[in-house]
């Protein structure tokens, strides 16, 4: 039987990115796995591949804007991949300094052609002109200052009231406009099998442009290319990684020889990050629900070469039917959360995200630690960490356990105090204008000693 041959779509970057943006929006896709797809079905060049991404996520960042922008021009209703073709078209105008507007024009019309009839290219046609001659319109001008900066940043409303009552303004505004700053490409370094030097020095013999981190000793920015893609990851020297993801790990304080659970793992950063911290001796079980995420964890093991993780599946909620009562040295429940700290990375999270999904989270966070609970040892330790920036879900959900468990001790890692990271009720919130690093939260909490 012969191998099924893969299909190479010939459209060329913006009708690429065009797919994505309906990809996004059609399906609640996540835009970074699209786009590793599409570089794979399109046939796109290496030396296009940064516009495709800037183009995509950029359209997708800006998106409430772009909406505000384009309203006063539309009249009646517009097929969903014709909003999507002007939405990208206007970022390119308004934002994108290094393409001709005419340009972005032009290439617009051909891909309505293309996707649609002479009478859809001749509507985007008229309503791209019709943006070059007049303009667009001011945010300055809208009085509420809510709603203003909503608009600026193309947050949804509520999420911003809800950041101003929990943060405050001038906080909010630094948070949303960090959101729409593209990422560094980030990574940790494998130091059961190498130094940060040794790894520094293999990627910039490759050609890569990268320093070290800002606040985790083995973390590195790669400024060029991407990390995935060289020899110095393949050999098992690097897992890529968001260096606030790094942080949690730090609190949990592992030592070699430790039994240690990972109740929500995958896809396996945190996991192999413990299982490099224990020097790959002791245990480290990666529990996760869906099974078919553990091979993602067991691939990244394989390469890293750690011999440490034991890997299984179901709900963690359950997992006290599945070991026995204080059996582990220290627990990582890393919950799943809304999210709102990843926005830069997965900028449709902002739109797919409601109040009541932010809310009901809490119940399952909450249902997790109260599980940890009973399988940490007494004098162990667990960390309670998510990727969101959302208080509900953070200092909620901890301050609600100790008050459940007044025998809890809240413990500030040192790590915390030496870094100035830990907030004034002793926990861990990394923003993302803080060092241009996702949203991350974490908290420490110890089970006593038996007294004797």
């Amino acid at each position: 039987m012969t191998a099924k041959k893969k299909t190479i779509w010939k459209g060329n970057v913006r009708d690429a990115a065009l797919s994505i943006l309906l990809e996004v929006s059609r399906n609640q896709a996540y835009s970074n796995l699209l786009l590793t797809r599409t570089f794979e079905t399109y046939d796109i060049k290496d030396q296009d591949k940064g516009l495709l991404t800037n183009l995509a996520y950029g359209t997708l960042q800006r998106r409430l804007t772009l909406d505000y922008y384009l309203e006063p021009f539309i009249k009646g209703k517009l097929d969903d991949w014709v909003r999507e073709l002007l939405r990208l078209s206007l970022y390119q105008i308004v934002y994108l300094t290094k393409i001709p507007p005419h340009a972005a024009v032009n290439e617009a019309v051909e891909i309505a052609k293309r996707r649609g009839h002479k009478g859809t290219a001749s509507l985007v046609n008229g309503v791209l002109r019709s943006v070059l001659r007049q303009g667009v319109r001011s945010i300055d001008d809208i009085p509420d200052e809510t709603k203003r900066l909503a608009l600026a940043t193309s947050h949804p409303e509520w999420l911003i009231r809800r950041w101003i009552d929990q943060y405050g303004m001038e906080e909010t505004q630094r948070m949303a406009e960090a959101n729409n700053i593209p990422p560094v490409n980030t990574a940790r370094v494998n130091t059961v099998h190498t130094t940060v030097e040794k790894a520094l020095h293999q990627l910039k013999s490759e050609g890569a442009k990268a320093e070290i981190g800002k606040v985790v000793p083995e973390a590195i920015y790669c400024h060029s290319g991407n990390v995935a893609n060289t020899y110095t990851y393949t050999k098992g020297w690097l897992t890529v990684q968001d260096e606030s993801s790094m942080l949690p790990v730090y609190a949990l304080d592992v030592q070699p020889g430790m039994k240690v659970l990972d109740m929500c793992a995958a896809p396996g950063g945190k996991t192999t990050q413990i299982a490099e911290h224990l020097a790959d001796t002791g245990e480290v079980h990666a529990h996760d629900l869906h099974e078919h995420k553990l091979e993602l964890i067991e691939q990244n093991a394989d390469r890293l070469g750690l011999k440490s993780i034991w890997t299984s599946s179901g709900d963690s909620r359950e997992l006290r039917d599945v070991y026995e009562a204080e059996s582990f040295d220290r627990i990582l429940v890393d919950a799943p959360c809304s999210g709102l700290g990843v926005i830069r990375r997965k900028p449709e999270i902002k739109y797919n995200k409601t109040e009541q999904d932010v809310e009901s989270l809490a119940e399952i966070q909450a249902e997790l630690l109260e599980t940890a609970w009973t399988l940490v040892k007494p004098g162990g330790k667990i960390v309670y960490s998510t990727c969101t920036v959302d208080k509900t879900e953070n200092d909620g959900v901890v301050l609600h356990f100790l008050e459940r468990h007044p025998e809890a001790e809240k413990e500030v890692p040192e790590f915390f105090r030496e870094a100035g990271l830990s907030t004034p009720n002793g926990m861990l919130q990394v923003m993302p204008h803080h060092f241009g690093s996702d949203g991350f939260f974490a908290a420490a909490i110890v089970k006593p000693e038996l007294e004797q």
